[in-house]
C-alpha cells in the first residue's frame, strides 16, 4: 500500500469513527454524573408461562434496531464531552434469568418478586456496556404466570421515548396486523371569539404572567435553598437513592375515573392528582395529626413534546423537534394541599383545591423558564453543576409524579399476551415515586418506597381508600 493509499484509509477510518460516535444530549449527561444516575423499570405481566427461547433473536431483531442507544456507551471525548460510541453488543451480559425455589406458592414468588425487584433497582447499569438489562423472571406470582423486567438507563431517554420503544416490540394480541389504539386526548382549547373572548382573555393573561414570575421564584428557592418538612413520606437522609426501595401496584378501573370526572366536570388528571393528595394526606395524618399541615411538594413531571400519542420510530428519530428521541420534559412544583377536617369526610373539595393548583401552574412559563435556567448553568458552569441543581430539586420536595398514557388493546410479546404492564423511575433522591399507566380499561399505580421508612402496604392502602372516598362522594354528589 503507497503512502496515498494509507492516507485515504486513515481518512476512512477516521470517518467511519466519526460516524459511530455521537454527542450525548444535555440531559442525558445530567441523568448519567456523579450527582445522577437514574434508571426506569418496565415490567410485562405476562398471562403465560415465558418461554425465553426466542429472546436473543428477538432482542437482536427488534430490540437493538430500535435506536443507536442501544447499541452504545458512553464516553468522553478529547474535549472532555460525553458522547454515544456505537460497539458491538454481548446480548448474553444484557439477559439475567435469576432462579428461585422450585414448586412453591403464589405468594412465596410474589415475596421473591419484590427483593428482586429491591435489587435490581439498586444496582447500577455497568458503564463499560450499553445501559440496558432484560431481567426473566419465569416463576407465576399471584399477578402473572411470569414477567419481563427492562431496565434502561434515562440518560437514553424519558418515559415517551421508552414507551414508544417497548410498543414497536410488542404486537395486539387480538390481531398483529391492526394498530394499537390509545385513549383520546382531549386539548382544553378557549372557545372564547373575537374582541369580547379577546378582553375576557386579557386577565388570565396578566394572571399567568404574575404566576409566571412567583412559580419560577418558587421553584429556584425549593430547589436551592428551601426544602420540605421531614415527614412520614420524607426521610429527608442524605443517599436515599441509595437506600433499598420497594415497589407495589394498585389498579383501578379508568371507567369508574372517568364517572368521577363526569360527576365534579373536571379532567381525569385532576381526578388522579387529587386521589393520589388525598391519599398522601390520608397516609401522613395516620402517623400524627401534625402532619395533615406539614409543607410538602410533589414534582409532577411533563412531557414537553406539542404533540398528542405516541409516533413511529422513523419519526422519533426525525429531526423534527417536537418527536424526536430523548428527553424532552419538564416538572411542575406542586404543594401537596393541607387536608382539613371538612374535606375527610369531602373529599370533592379536596379534588376542587387540587385541580386549581394544577390549572394555576400549567397557566405559568415556569418550566420553559426553569429549561432555560438549566441551559445557562450548563453553559457556564458544566453539566455536572446542572446535575446537582436537579439532585437538590428532587432532594428538597417529597415525591415525584409521573404518568403514561398506555394502549387500549391487550399486548402481546412473542405469543405471550401481557396482563400487565407498570413502570418506576429509580435512583431518585426521594423516600416516594409514585407513576401511573393506562391499560386495557385500567389505571396502572405503581408506589415505590424508601424500605423501612415509608410503609408500602400502609401508603397502598390509603390510595385504595382515597379511590373509594373519592368515588363514594362523586355518585353522591350526581345522585343526592
Amino acid at each position: 500500500m503507497n503512502k496515498q493509499e494509507e492516507e485515504g484509509a486513515a481518512a476512512a477510518a477516521a470517518e467511519e469513527e466519526e460516524e459511530e460516535v455521537e454527542p450525548v444530549s444535555p440531559t442525558g449527561q445530567y441523568f448519567n454524573s456523579s450527582a445522577l444516575s437514574i434508571a426506569v423499570l418496565g415490567v410485562l405481566e405476562s398471562q403465560v408461562p415465558i418461554d425465553d427461547s426466542q429472546t436473543m433473536a428477538l432482542l437482536k431483531d427488534l430490540f437493538l434496531p430500535i435506536n443507536p442507544r442501544f447499541s452504545s456507551i458512553m464516553v468522553r471525548g478529547k474535549n472532555g464531552e460525553k458522547q454515544w460510541k456505537r460497539v458491538e453488543v454481548n446480548l448474553r451480559d444484557h439477559i439475567k434469568v435469576p432462579t428461585f425455589p422450585p414448586g412453591m406458592s403464589s405468594g412465596f414468588y410474589d415475596d421473591h418478586f419484590s427483593d428482586y425487584m429491591t435489587k435490581i433497582a439498586m444496582e447500577q447499569l455497568p458503564q463499560s456496556r450499553p445501559l440496558w438489562e432484560i431481567h426473566i423472571i419465569k416463576y407465576p406470582t399471584s399477578t402473572a404466570a411470569g414477567q419481563v423486567i427492562f431496565k434502561l438507563h434515562h440518560a437514553m431517554g424519558d418515559g415517551f421515548s421508552m414507551m414508544g420503544a417497548l410498543l414497536s416490540c410488542l404486537q395486539r394480541a387480538d390481531d398483529p396486523s391492526l394498530p394499537l389504539t390509545f385513549p383520546a386526548l382531549k386539548m382544553g382549547l378557549d372557545s372564547d371569539g373575537g374582541a369580547a373572548g379577546m378582553f375576557r382573555r386579557v386577565p388570565r393573561v396578566l394572571s399567568g404572567l404574575l404566576n409566571t414570575v412567583f412559580d419560577f421564584g418558587w421553584s429556584l428557592l425549593k430547589s436551592s435553598y428551601v426544602d420540605d418538612d421531614r415527614t412520614p413520606i420524607r426521610s429527608s437522609a442524605d443517599g436515599v437513592e441509595f437506600r433499598p426501595i420497594r415497589i407495589s401496584t394498585v389498579t383501578f378501573s379508568l371507567d369508574q375515573i372517568k364517572q368521577i370526572k363526569s360527576n365534579l366536570k373536571v379532567t381525569v388528571n385532576d381526578v388522579i392528582a387529587g386521589i393520589i393528595f388525598l391519599a398522601t394526606r390520608l397516609y401522613m395524618q395516620e402517623a400524627g395529626p401534625e402532619f395533615s399541615k406539614a409543607n410538602s411538594t410533589a414534582l409532577v413531571l411533563l412531557n414537553t413534546r406539542n404533540i398528542a400519542g405516541y409516533k413511529s420510530l422513523a419519526e422519533m428519530i426525525s429531526p423534527n423537534h417536537d418527536t424526536k428521541w430523548g428527553n424532552q420534559f419538564g416538572f411542575l412544583h406542586v404543594a401537596v394541599p393541607e387536608l382539613t377536617k371538612s374535606e375527610s369526610s369531602d373529599p370533592i373539595s379536596f379534588v376542587s383545591r387540587a385541580q386549581k393548583i394544577i390549572r394555576r401552574k400549567r397557566d405559568s412559563g415556569a418550566v420553559f423558564l426553569t429549561g432555560k435556567l438549566l441551559d445557562t448553568l450548563r453553559r457556564y458552569m458544566g453539566p455536572e453543576a446542572v446535575a446537582q441543581h436537579i439532585h437538590n430539586t428532587l432532594k428538597n420536595s417529597s415525591m415525584t409524579i409521573s404518568n403514561m398514557i398506555g394502549p387500549v388493546e391487550q399486548l402481546a410479546l412473542s405469543n405471550h399476551p401481557c396482563a400487565g404492564i407498570y413502570f418506576m423511575v429509580v435512583g431518585v433522591p426521594q423516600s416516594l415515586t409514585i407513576t401511573m399507566v393506562s391499560y386495557m380499561g385500567n389505571l396502572r399505580v405503581a408506589v415505590g418506597t424508601e424500605k423501612g421508612y415509608v410503609d408500602s402496604q400502609k401508603f397502598q392502602s390509603s390510595i385504595q381508600k382515597a379511590f373509594e372516598m373519592m368515588f363514594k362522594a362523586a355518585v353522591k354528589s350526581a345522585n343526592p
